[in-house]
């Protein structure tokens, strides 16, 4: 199984980023995704979430009305849209994938978003 994130990156407060997931080695179609993150000094937090069709989605309060989570099933991939960043934003943020239902989750190596203020 490997979740291969990328789109990180530094970016003045205010701007836009765009993350993504590649996903392979699960039947991506049966995963929940969710992007996580962790700053310095601080627990790992759910950002955004999405169910196997796209249909539902669930976002932190910090995030709601920034942040857009979607999925392209024929491709395999989770991306995250994050506008208006605000230097809190900065963390490693990471992808994750589970089956609903089953213990087992599948995470990401992360990649790095530096919001500078």
């Amino acid at each position: 199984v490997q979740l291969q994130a990328y789109g990180g990156g530094v970016v003045e407060a205010g701007g836009s980023l765009r993350l993504s997931c590649l996903a392979s080695g699960i039947i991506f179609t049966l995963n929940d995704m969710a992007w996580y993150r962790q700053a310095p000094g601080k627990e790992r937090e759910l950002v955004a979430s999405i169910t196997t069709t796209g249909r539902s989605t669930n976002y932190s309060e910090s995030v709601k009305g920034r942040f857009t989570i979607s999925r392209d099933n024929a491709k395999n991939t989770v991306s995250l849209q994050m506008n208006s960043l605000k230097p809190e934003d900065t963390a490693v943020y990471y992808c994750e994938a589970e089956v609903r239902g089953l213990p087992m989750k599948y995470w990401g190596q992360g990649t790095q978003v530096t919001v500078s203020s």
